[in-house]
C-alpha cells in the first residue's frame, strides 16, 4: 500500500494532501502538525469530500504523533515559519533549521527508507538540513522549487501567447529566489522555441517576473502562495510512487555535476521510484554558466549560515 506523510498542515501542506487524495496518488495520506486538532480536522474534511469528488485515498490527521507515519514511502516537509518583521535572514534560517531537523529525525525514526521532499524555506538550505539530519543518499532527499518556478514561468508565457499552458515546456536551474536561472534556450511552445514567438524584451520581462513570482503573491495576498507549491510537491510524489521517470528541475546536492561540488541547487533530474534516478547535465553556454555560478555563490553563502549554527 502506498503511503505518504505530509508534515505541516498549513496552506501548502493541506493543499498537497488534498491533491494527493483527489488524484489518488497514494492510498493513504497522513497529515501531521504541532497544532492540536488542525491536521485531524483538515484530513477529515478532505476525506469527507471523497464521495463528492469520487476518490478512495484515505487521509489521516495526527498532532505530533509520528507513529502514524510509520512505513511512509515519501515524506513531504512543509513545516516552518514565514519571515516576520524584524527577523533577519539568519534568524529565519536558525528557526526553520531547528524545525526541519526535528521533523526529519521523527520521520526517519519511523520511515527509515522514505524519500524526503523539502518545501520549507529557505528551500535550498532546508534541503541541506534535511540531508544532514537524515544521512540518506542525496538521491533520496530533495527540494521542491524548480517545478513551482517553472510553472509560474510557463503560466506567464501561456498568458502572453494566449495558448494552453499544457503546450509550454521549460527548464529552470539554480537556487530558489531571485538568482534562479530560467533558460529561454530550453523553453518551447509545442516544440517551437519560445524565442521565435516572443520578442527578447518581453521574454526578459517574463523572466524577471518569474524570479520575483513569490513576492508578487505576498504583496497581493499578504501571505505566501499555497495552491501551486502544494500541487508541485504532489506532482513530485506522483512521479516517484508511479515510477513515471518524469524530468523535473529539483534541488539536489551536486557532486561534480556542472563543475559544482557540495552545493544544493535546482537542476533537471529524472524522478522515479528510487528518488532522483539521474541528474541531467545540459550543455550550458557561457552566459548560462555565469548565471548558475552567481546562483551557486548565493546558495553557498546561505549554507554557510547553517554551518556556523552547527545544526
Amino acid at each position: 500500500m502506498s503511503k505518504v506523510t505530509v508534515v505541516g498542515a498549513g496552506n501548502v501542506g493541506a493543499t498537497c494532501a488534498d491533491v494527493l487524495a483527489y488524484r489518488e496518488i497514494a492510498e493513504e495520506i497522513v497529515l501531521v502538525d504541532i497544532k492540536e486538532g488542525v491536521s485531524e480536522g483538515k484530513a477529515l474534511d478532505i476525506w469527507q469530500k471523497a464521495p463528492i469528488n469520487q476518490y478512495d485515498s484515505r487521509t489521516i490527521g495526527s498532532t505530533n504523533d509520528y507513529t502514524k507515519t510509520a512505513n511512509s514511502d515519501v515524506v513531504v516537509i512543509t513545516s516552518g515559519l514565514p519571515r516576520k518583521p524584524g527577523m533577519t535572514r539568519d534568524d529565519l534560517i536558525e528557526t526553520n533549521a531547528g524545525i526541519v531537523k526535528s521533523v526529519t529525525e521523527n520521520v526517519i525514526k519511523h520511515s527509515p527508507d522514505a524519500i524526503i521532499i523539502v518545501v520549507s524555506n529557505p528551500l535550498d538550505v532546508m534541503t541541506y538540513q534535511a540531508h544532514l539530519t537524515s544521512k540518506l543518499p542525496r538521491t533520496k532527499v530533495m527540494g521542491m522549487a524548480g517545478i513551482l518556478d517553472t510553472a509560474r514561468y510557463r503560466a506567464f508565457i501561456a498568458s502572453e501567447l494566449n495558448v494552453s499552458p499544457k503546450e509550454i515546456q521549460a527548464i529552470l536551474m539554480g537556487g530558489h529566489g531571485d538568482t534562479m536561472v530560467p533558460l529561454p534556450r530550453y523553453t518551447t511552445v509545442a516544440g517551437i522555441p519560445v524565442t521565435e514567438l516572443i520578442e527578447e524584451e518581453k521574454l526578459n520581462a517574463i523572466i524577471e517576473r518569474t524570479k520575483f513570482g513569490g513576492g508578487e503573491l505576498v504583496k497581493l495576498m499578504g501571505t505566501s502562495a499555497w495552491y501551486a507549491p502544494g500541487s508541485a510537491a504532489a506532482q513530485m510524489v506522483e512521479s516517484i510512487l508511479k515510477n513515471q521517470r518524469r524530468v523535473f528541475p529539483v534541488c539536489i546536492k551536486l557532486d561534480g555535476e556542472y563543475g559544482i561540488d557540495d552545493c544544493y541547487l535546482g537542476v533537471p533530474v529524472i524522478l522515479g521510484k528510487n528518488g532522483i534516478e539521474k541528474v541531467l547535465e545540459l550543455d550550458l553556454n557561457q552566459d548560462e554558466k555565469d548565471l548558475l555560478e552567481t546562483s551557486r555563490g548565493h546558495v553557498k553563502e546561505v549554507m554557510s549560515v547553517l554551518d556556523k549554527l552547527g545544526k
